[in-house]
């Protein structure tokens, strides 16, 4: 892969829904404290499930967001990923539906990510008419368990008529929506893209599914610690829901409108392990190659790298198996960047994950400080870099790297960079 041409896409929008807040500023601010959103799941019985503990997005009321319509056409998370976009679009300064836009609609494409898209309601609709409490479906049961809606709902408020993707790349899927508006605007489809993803799967349902593959954490007595990434007791991943949206566009439209640049996105990659629909290979060959090559697309080398946002889901294998990936690739210099996973903080927000951790990579960027890795209790000596254990510190981060790998062997990255005129 060559080094991106057609000059820079730079991040100039960003919005953010989260378990511990809603808003960039205060889920950023929350991070940096070391606060956790994971606790005790209060939407519904958990009294036969063997997980009892999520991170729920808290205090979110939609009708403060969005005309109540709208609101009722939408699961949650599609509301999400809406309310992040709207935020990543007020902070860029684009309003597509005003008379005179400062890009067109029509050079506005979007981007939308989800795992599991409407399965709560697919999960409870089914539920209902099996035990014949009612004998049809809601009117709106099709456009609000698909996942393409998230993004139709968004165009149709804003009056966008650009290129519109919808993508479910498993936990990839919220990396790889930037990734995609990249693509768009490379081949000049559009001048600038919004990139949201959108998650809020946590019911009976998946928990169980989950559970099934050993996947979720059970430590259901000690909700604050129970994500541990990286920490010799970790057990397994804790569900999380949210949204998060960046609006990413070319320099020289963002110059031309006196856009505030956030960062330059500098790099992506995609690539599947092809090995396995659960465990990621074992010698993470998919993740050194999506990481080697995200490096390439940016015209960098790894020791340019200050900063890593792993994907450090808290699984006894997946962890290790991004270490190992990151000391094959990195060599010495993995012992000299920073590496940090903030789903201690939100657990796993699927989807919504990918977005929202490129923000915390762009603020990182921006403000020259590390997000800490929570729950460092125990040293594994097999996971031994520097995790900014528990607390947040202040460092310069020129080049942070996002990754994100997922079920299927799917592996995402990211380049941020400071940035420069």
């Amino acid at each position: 892969m060559e080094k991106m041409n057609n000059g820079k896409i730079v991040i100039t929008g960003m919005g953010a829904v989260t378990p511990i807040g809603i808003g960039v500023e205060e889920y950023w601010k929350a991070l940096v404290e070391g606060k956790t959103g994971v606790a005790e799941i209060d939407r519904f019985d958990t009294t036969n499930l063997p997980v009892k503990i999520a991170a729920m997005v808290k205090d979110f009321d939609a009708a403060k967001y969005m005309d109540k319509k709208i609101a009722r056409e939408m699961e949650p998370f599609m509301q999400y990923g809406y309310v992040a976009a709207d935020e990543a679009l007020r902070d860029a300064g684009i309003d597509p539906s005003s008379e005179e836009p400062v890009i067109a609609p029509e050079r506005i494409g979007i981007v939308f990510g989800s795992v599991f898209a409407g399965i709560t309601n697919v999960a409870a609709t089914q539920e209902g008419l099996t035990s014949g409490e009612h004998t049809k479906t809601n009117p709106r049961f099709i456009t609000k368990i698909i996942g393409n809606i998230g993004a139709a709902q968004i165009a149709i408020a804003k009056g966008l008529h650009g290129p519109s993707y919808t993508v479910s790349t498993a936990c990839s899927s919220g990396l790889d929506t930037v990734s995609m508006g990249a693509m768009l605007i490379k081949e000049d489809l559009a001048d600038a893209v919004i990139c949201v993803g959108g998650e809020a799967a946590t019911c009976p349902l998946t928990i169980l599914g989950l559970s099934g593959t050993h996947a979720l954490s059970q430590r259901n007595d000690d909700p604050a610690t129970a994500s541990r990434p990286f920490d010799a007791g970790r057990n397994g991943f804790v569900m999380g829901e949210g949204g998060g949206a960046i609006i990413i566009e070319k320099e020289e439209i963002a110059k031309k409108r006196n856009a505030k640049i956030h960062a330059e996105l500098a790099g992506y990659a995609n690539s599947t392990d092809g090995f396995h629909v659960t465990s990621p290979h074992p010698e993470g060959i998919g993740a050194i190659f999506c990481m080697e090559h995200s490096l390439k697309t940016a015209g960098l080398k790894p020791e340019d790298i200050d900063y890593i946002n792993a994907h450090g889901t808290s699984t006894p294998k997946g962890d290790v198996i991004e270490v190992k990936a990151i000391k094959t690739l990195f060599k010495d210099h993995a012992y000299k960047l920073a590496v940090s996973s903030t789903k201690g903080a939100t657990g796993h927000l699927m989807g919504a994950g990918g977005v929202t951790e490129t923000i915390a990579c762009v603020k990182a960027v921006e403000e020259d400080i590390l997000p800490p890795t929570l729950n460092q209790i125990e040293k594994d000596p097999e996971c031994d870099l520097d995790f900014v254990p528990n607390e947040s510190r202040k460092s310069t981060v020129n080049v942070a790297m996002c990754n994100a790998f997922g079920f299927g062997g799917q592996n995402a990255s990211l380049i941020i960079k400071k940035y420069n005129a």
